[in-house]
């Protein structure tokens, strides 16, 4: 009994510390219990090829609107009524950009490791990605955050904070030198910054710096560039250089930039119109404007490859396919930080091939021009540029 007294003393500082965590998740996310997780160290080197799954459905950017998030994944049948994962072996690619633009990026980022963790437990799998806009936020360039998102980051530091000076009560992990300070090395005013906004931009930075405590928690988890199946993944586009460069060495090198390990990521790579995360050559919504000829080429190189899909440049006509549906368009904007459009997801099913599951009514009545009605179970359109396949629409 002595022993077992004493093994108990020996583990509080662990317990507690996890209940304080648990305590400020709870508190920061809006009522969000994580559950444990399967796999509680991360992947090293990250997984960039994925087997095909029977379904696969691709998420576009979302842009911190809980809501929107939300009714896309139930339109695509992965969550119920209390936002639990209920889509069973699906695999799900969430194209990147949480960030910026809305209130409620947070609370998204805690859903969707939530929804990680439910997924794997039935084998299913959710994988999130880097959008330019989290590289953006890592690199401290907030030139798109709202005063509700500034407003958001205030409320994790203080409940942050109060986790800290609750670990700090207990023997074993208050020690001096235990935490680091927050905001060491970020200074105290912005040139060009409003003073009101001095406090939520340090939060912000600290928080999302490399190493700090929400990018390499939530951040450091996404991937840039992903295979899954035939289809190739990323927020933007992919060149030549970016495929000679490797994947996997993509996504090694950004995560370990997020984590503190390495300096800045290579410009080819992050940054600038021709980078992984920005490139916009085949998001045109015009077709004929579409580098299909480089697209081509970029997949013809890529073993197994038939279709990119891509995220980051708004598709006001919604998902949508060109270059012989060699590129998949997916962020229709559903954001209102963003265009306020109608959430669409994309489903790739083994056996019914591509659909777009969507929210619009106007599809159920045909009225779109570039639509032609063919109904299946009652509901269905097809998109002539994405051949044969099937549009669903979800009440």
């Amino acid at each position: 009994m002595e022993s077992q007294a004493n093994l108990t003393c020996q583990n509080l500082p662990t317990i507690f510390s996890s209940f304080v965590d648990t305590f400020v998740d709870f508190s920061v996310s809006g009522g969000i219990f994580l559950p444990p997780s399967i796999t509680p160290k991360p992947q090293n080197p990250l997984q960039t090829i994925f087997p095909s799954p029977t379904r696969l459905i691709a998420i576009g950017d979302i842009h911190g609107d809980f809501q929107k998030s939300k009714e896309s994944f139930k339109l695509a049948g992965l969550i119920d009524d209390h936002d639990k994962w209920c889509g069973g072996s699906t695999t799900v690619v969430q194209i990147g950009d949480v960030l910026d633009r809305g209130g409620e990026e947070l609370k998204i980022l805690y859903f969707l490791e939530k929804l990680k963790r439910e997924a794997a437990k039935v084998n299913g799998n959710l994988i999130t990605m880097n959008g330019n806009h989290e590289i953006m936020n890592v690199d401290g360039d907030f030139r798109y955050v709202t005063k509700e998102g500034l407003k958001e980051f205030q409320d994790w530091a203080m409940w942050y904070s109060v986790g800290i000076d609750m670990k700090k009560l207990c023997n074993g992990l208050g020690e001096k030198g235990c935490f680091k300070d927050l905001f060491e090395g970020i200074p105290l005013e912005f040139r060009g910054v409003r003073p009101e906004y001095f406090e939520g931009i340090r939060i912000r930075i600290a928080a999302l710096r490399p190493k700090g405590p929400i990018s390499e928690r939530f951040l450091s988890k996404n991937q840039t560039v992903v295979v899954v199946g035939d289809s190739v993944f990323v927020h933007g586009g992919l060149l030549p250089k970016h495929v000679d460069y490797g994947f996997e060495n993509v996504n090694e090198e950004v995560r370990d930039w997020i984590c503190g390990l390495k300096g800045r990521v290579s410009r080819d790579l992050v940054r600038g119109k021709d980078s992984i995360v920005w490139l916009r050559r085949f998001s045109n919504e015009l077709a004929k404007d579409c580098d299909c000829s480089t697209l081509e080429h970029v997949l013809a190189t890529i073993p197994g490859a038939k279709r990119m899909i891509m995220g980051h440049t708004i598709q006001e006509s919604g998902i949508n396919g060109v270059c012989g549906n060699q590129a998949i368009r997916i962020d229709v904007g559903m954001s209102k930080g963003c265009t306020n459009g109608l959430p669409e997801v994309l489903e790739i099913d083994r056996y019914k091939g591509l659909r777009i599951l969507t929210a619009n009514p106007l599809y159920q009545n045909g009225k779109e021009a570039s639509l032609e009605a063919k109904p299946k179970d009652g509901l269905g359109f097809l998109l002539p540029e994405l051949g044969p396949k099937q549009v669903e629409v979800k009440a």
